[in-house]
């Protein structure tokens, strides 16, 4: 069976986008692992409509990727916040490649946001690609990809 011929219906790209792959999601993504955790902050920050971001937010939190905590400011009802979960977390490094697309193709003139810089050593923090058993970088070129056990024949 080749590519063309299998179902992307099991697909993990696929249904990643299908609970991250909006605009709206990724940037109130960008904003949670950025400290963000509050609707009203999402809300300023990012800028889309209130029914919106309650969707998003909704959808991230029944996928398992943001959590709710109760907080309660002196005088005001209780509200919850947002906060990543370990799954919401672990799509940190698809947002550092996002990030390190965009500065090498789709920065503007006065430059990055961010300058994400390693703790220790304060060099930039990059994504990259390597296999498990710890070779060095790789590139498109030194990788095979083959049909995995859950490919189907298209109907």
């Amino acid at each position: 069976m080749e590519w063309l011929e299998a179902s992307t219906e099991n697909c993990p790209v696929q249904r990643t986008l299908d609970v991250i792959g909006e605009k709206w999601t990724l940037l109130i993504l960008r904003d949670a692992v950025n400290g963000v955790r509050r609707f009203d902050d999402f809300h300023r920050h990012i800028g889309l409509s209130e029914a919106v971001l309650s969707n998003r937010l909704r959808k991230l939190t029944s996928a398992g990727i943001l959590k709710t905590v109760p907080y309660q400011e002196p005088g005001s009802r209780s509200r919850n916040e947002y906060r990543l979960t370990r799954k919401g977390w672990d799509l940190w490094p698809v947002l550092m490649a996002l990030s390190q697309w965009g500065e090498a193709y789709a920065l503007g003139p006065e430059g990055p946001v961010l300058d994400v810089r390693h703790t220790d050593c304060d060099a930039p923090v990059r994504v990259v690609v390597e296999c498990s058993a710890e070779h060095s970088t790789l590139t498109p070129r030194d990788v095979t990809a083959r049909l995995g056990t859950g490919a189907r024949l298209r109907s």
